[in-house]
Order: structure tokens, then C-alpha cells, then sequence
């Protein structure tokens, strides 16, 4: 299940209907992004606007979610992901892997974020108090990412 969300997210509830969608695997791993309180910089940040296309951003997601089915041994895939304005400390993604052994459930959630974090076809803008500024995913991220050869 992929979902955009351009409402609260509530990752407790996420998790309860993943968890109840599944039928005999033996591993769940999830995580929960939240919207930093201060940029790369350690500036305050205010806010977090995250622009999304509609199709485009569900079509890029939906194709992460297949890449992380069709790379490991795991069951199912739940991704929701917060577009729209996210106050600081607000969860801003949930993702989730399941499958028979824990080693590819974690394995999976870790791929999956590293993919959302520079794949996922959004825009986002960091309010400051000084003003706005549009960020990409870090050096950081991209060296994450580059380790799954895919």
C-alpha cells in the first residue's frame, strides 16, 4: 500500500492496519520520519512545505514500494508520505516492511527510506525565520542510496 497524505499522519494507526493486513509473516519493521526543528545549518526551521504533483509523486512512490518488493524477501510494503505544509516535530513519513524473517523486513525499510529520501518525486521548501529555501537530498543521503546498486 502506497498513500500520499496531504493530512496528519498518525503512524500508530498505520502500523495497526499494516499489521492487520498481513497473513502469516513473521517480521514487522517500520519507521517513522518526523519534520526536523533545525536545518542542515542548525537554523531554526518553522516549517516544512513538501510540493508533490499529483500522479507523478504516487507514481514514484508506487515504483520504490515494487523496486523493495522485487529486491527482497518480504511480503508487503505500506509507504504513506505527508505532502503539504508539516510543522516541525510532525511525522512526516511511515514506512513498513513485512516479511517471513526479520533480516529482509529491516533490510527492505532501510532501502525503502533511502529511496524516499531521494527518489520520491517532491519539492520541498524549508521555512526559516529568515526566509524560505528549497533543499535537496544531502551528499549524506545520495551515499546511502548509492549502496543498493539499483
Amino acid at each position: 500500500m502506497v498513500r500520499l497524505e496531504p493530512g496528519a499522519l498518525n503512524p500508530a494507526e498505520e502500523l495497526e492496519r499494516f499489521v492487520a493486513s498481513l497473513a502469516g509473516d513473521g517480521a514487522v519493521v517500520s519507521f517513522v520520519g518526523l519534520a526536523r526543528p533545525a536545518g542542515a545549518a542548525g537554523e531554526t526551521v518553522a516549517g516544512l512545505f513538501l510540493d508533490a504533483y499529483p500522479g507523478m509523486t504516487e507514481k514514484s512512490l508506487e515504483a520504490i514500494a515494487a523496486n523493495a518488493l522485487a529486491k527482497f524477501a518480504i511480503s508487503a510494503v505500506h509507504i504513506v508520505h505527508r505532502c503539504g505544509a508539516i510543522a516541525p516535530g510532525a511525522p512526516i513519513v511511515f514506512a513498513a516492511a513485512a516479511a517471513p524473517h526479520r533480516r529482509a523486513a529491516f533490510e527492505a525499510a532501510d532501502y525503502l527510506m533511502d529511496r524516499l529520501k531521494t527518489d520520491a518525486a517532491f519539492w520541498k521548501k524549508e521555512q526559516r525565520l529568515d526566509g524560505t529555501d528549497w533543499i535537496e537530498p544531502s551528499e549524506a543521503d545520495r551515499a546511502d542510496r548509492a549502496r543498493w546498486n539499483d
